[in-house]
């Protein structure tokens, strides 16, 4: 692991999962952290070399000093990242809020970007607002269990309850693995409840118009409202195709058997269609 300095004092944790080729960065989605995509990595190495990070407040980055978790932080986070490789521009995978966070570094600078495979990437289509009781997705973050005797009971209740339990079970056991901090009393979750929804929280800051400049190719990835059982109170498969549309050289590609967690979910499929459209 290698530290990274980011915005707003946050000390990144970038993670190389093997590979000696090309550089492709991975970008997790909210509440995750990059080592829960190894099973992915696993399938990319032959043809890349694989950095993952975790973004600010998840996995072993800090958070940011102010608690604001908005979405252009986390833009200078993937900018931060791909500066510290220093190997030019990289390919990019990026997962829901990782998708987003690599359109908005893009934009920011366009030349740190060759080509992106995203899947669902976060990027509200036009005419969307955000609920206007409560978040779910941040009211469901803040209701998460924070604390476990041992991982073994974590990866347990886990693989029980919706949501988390259509993983594969080697992504889930790396979410489980890497994705708590151990203290005396027992293990809590690196990304605390309350940042992942204050995360939650900030996905309205970003607009379609903040990214469509992107000009690298881009394939947009989507699974099917529904599918996989995510056990999601909305889906967001219904933004891919307006932002497919709007990016000037994007390809919308639709998988019917997946849902929202996708590349965790069948990590070899989707690791079959990044080979496809980035080599």
């Amino acid at each position: 692991m290698r530290r990274v300095a980011s915005t707003d004092g946050v000390s990144l944790a970038v993670h190389h999962l093997g590979g000696t080729g090309e550089p492709l960065l991975i970008c997790h989605a909210t509440g995750f952290h990059g080592r829960a995509y190894e099973p992915l990595a696993r399938a990319l190495t032959p043809r890349f070399q694989v950095w993952a990070m975790d973004f600010r407040g998840h996995g072993a980055s800090t958070p940011p000093a102010s608690l604001d978790f908005s979405w252009t932080g986390m833009g200078h986070d993937v900018l931060a990242v791909v500066d510290d490789l220093g190997r030019g521009p990289v390919r990019a995978v990026g997962h829901s809020m990782g998708g987003c966070a690599i359109l908005l570094a893009a934009a920011a600078r366009p030349e740190v970007l060759t080509s992106a495979y995203l899947f669902e990437p976060i990027v509200p289509a036009p005419g969307w607002s955000a609920p206007r009781s409560d978040n779910p997705m941040a009211g469901s973050a803040r209701r998460r269990r924070d604390d476990f005797t041992s991982r073994e009971e974590a990866l347990m209740r886990y693989a029980t309850r919706p949501g988390l339990s259509i993983l594969r079970a080697d992504a889930l056991a790396a979410y489980v693995v890497h994705g708590f901090v151990d203290g005396p009393d027992g293990l809590r979750l690196a990304c605390r409840p309350d940042w992942e929804a204050r995360t939650f929280e900030a996905t309205g800051q970003v607009e379609l118009a903040d990214v469509t400049v992107v000009g690298a190719p881009v394939v947009v990835a989507t699974g099917a409202p529904g599918a996989g059982g995510s056990g999601e109170g909305f889906s967001v498969a219904g933004f891919s195709p307006p932002l497919a549309a709007a990016l000037p050289r994007a390809e919308l590609i639709v998988h019917h058997h997946l849902g929202h967690f996708g590349p965790l979910q069948d990590p070899d499929f989707v690791a079959a269609e990044i080979l496809a459209n980035l080599a």
